[in-house]
């Protein structure tokens, strides 16, 4: 089973802890991962002028929206900003407004931003630095949406009614503003303490109904903590770091967009979806044998996606489960509309036709869909340009896709035989999250220090075990466990 590694972060360092990997070192083992998966170091000079120029010569629209009072949530330092929402109540339900950067308003297709954009894919995210997709004069400076700046935008509106289904929905291109920026610790705290005001419980009210229609819908996710490498004031820090519910709440919004851009899209027969396929009824009844194996109660009638919410990864059952849940969710691509239909169009972990437009700072393929949605919006016809990318840009993001996750892998799996170079030998307490059926091996869950690696010896899935180091190869970024 592979490592779950979600994307990494570069964050404020939380309360100083002694397990922190060295800076120096690990800096040069950050440049040795980025040089073995060629990932570009600089822009290149007709790429940096271009996007100057753009910065002087914006395509910007006419219409004025400066008067929404939008807001951003992201992460702790965050500034290349791809959304600002504001979320109001209207009767008994809701008026939603979703800012998304327009990135199209910088970048000339075929021009030389363009171009390298199409190279490079997305921005690529590590500990102590990014891999940006567009010069930061673009991602980090005009085309962002930061607070007090007045921004080109693909503004969304939705009306929702008192469950959080949509009844209307506005797109047009427009000038914005953000008043603030705000992160999810800062968000949930508000929520939590009773300080937050009528934005902020807004948003927390429409991201539990919204999570209430993916769950009536039969939407699944996976509720496994983050593996994240951070910046500390000694190094890095490996931490496992459970998702937060704002930015579940805040999660519901862009899904909620890339639902209603996929309808749009599906509309007028033209644009780039994101599927996957139903998960294989063959898993779903092995990962249900598992779930009963280990004690974890499925009621009658149940979906996989309801017993996946259930789960609390503080259980070592459940924790289990949830790594042993990843073979339903395989398959994911982008697949290209032009005419015709394909015989795919849901992603069946959203269960609902999804497309990505909500992070176009930050990922190629955004751009052309919220062009082409703006378009049939309107009832214009999708620019030339827009078609005659489609089916090319599968294959550009997957090979993207791809990358970034090897990126990640590779940092994780550096920082854990870094931090467990020097304790070659030691005991520690773990939980078995994955077992081999045909050998002895499989892989554990470690808390302190928070490691995920392979371990020999037979063990129970789910169970609370006593493992013993015997590898931690920092040049190798191989860590190997055995049943004490």
């Amino acid at each position: 089973m592979p490592t779950r590694v979600r994307t990494l972060r570069t964050a404020e360092p939380a309360p100083a802890r002694p397990d922190v990997v060295e800076r120096a070192p690990f800096d040069r083992a950050l440049e040795a991962i980025r040089s073995e998966l060629e990932l570009p170091t600089v822009f290149p000079a007709a790429v940096l002028a271009e996007a100057e120029r753009a910065v002087r010569e914006p395509d910007l629209p006419s219409a004025d929206r400066t008067d929404v009072p939008l807001v951003t949530v992201d992460p702790p330092g965050a500034t290349d900003l791809d959304q600002a929402l504001h979320v109001e109540r209207r009767g008994t339900g809701f008026r939603v407004h979703y800012a998304i950067a327009d990135v199209p308003a910088f970048v000339v297709e075929g021009g030389a931003v363009d171009d390298e954009a199409r190279r490079r894919g997305q921005t690529m995210y590590a500990p102590d630095t990014r891999v940006p997709l567009h010069p930061p004069v673009l991602s980090e400076g005009a085309a962002s949406l930061l607070p007090g700046q007045e921004a080109p935008a693909f503004l969304w509106t939705f009306d929702l009614d008192d469950t959080g289904a949509t009844t209307a929905v506005r797109l047009e291109r427009a000038m914005v503003r953000s008043r603030a920026q705000l992160d999810y610790e800062g968000v949930q705290h508000a929520v939590d303490s009773g300080t937050a005001d009528e934005v902020l419980l807004g948003l927390r009210d429409v991201g539990l109904l919204r999570i209430e229609q993916e769950r009536a819908r039969g939407g699944a996710a996976l509720p496994i903590p983050d593996q994240e490498v951070v910046v500390h004031p000694d190094g890095y820090e490996l931490r496992l770091r459970p998702p937060l519910p704002s930015e579940d709440w805040n999660a519901q919004l862009s899904l909620m967009t890339g639902m209603a851009a996929a309808q749009i899209m599906l509309g007028g027969r033209v644009g780039l979806l994101r599927t996957m396929p139903p998960p294989d009824p063959r898993d779903v009844a092995a990962f249900r044998r598992q779930a009963l194996a280990l004690g974890v109660d499925w009621p009658d009638g149940a979906r996989h996606g309801d017993v996946l919410r259930s789960l609390d990864a503080r259980d070592p059952r459940h924790l289990a489960l949830l790594h042993g849940s990843t073979a339903l969710f395989r398959g994911a691509g982008y697949t290209a509309v032009d005419g015709e239909l394909p015989e795919v169009v849901e992603q069946a972990a959203v269960a609902a036709p999804y497309a990505h437009v909500t992070a176009p700072l930050r990922r190629l393929v955004d751009r052309f869909g919220l062009v082409a949605c703006e378009a049939l919006h309107r009832g214009a016809e999708v620019p030339a340009w827009v078609r005659e990318a489609l089916p090319s840009l599968p294959e550009v993001m997957t090979g993207s896709d791809r990358r970034a996750g090897a990126l990640e892998r590779a940092v994780v799996d550096a920082a854990e035989a870094a931090l467990l170079a020097g304790r070659v030998g030691q005991v520690v307490a773990a939980v078995v999250v994955d077992v081999d059926e045909r050998r002895p091996q499989g892989r554990v869950q470690v808390t302190d220090p928070p490691v995920l690696a392979p371990f020999e010896g037979r063990a129970e899935l789910g169970a609370r075990v006593q493992v013993r180091l015997v590898e931690a190869d920092p040049v190798a970024r191989r860590v190997l466990f055995v049943i004490a």
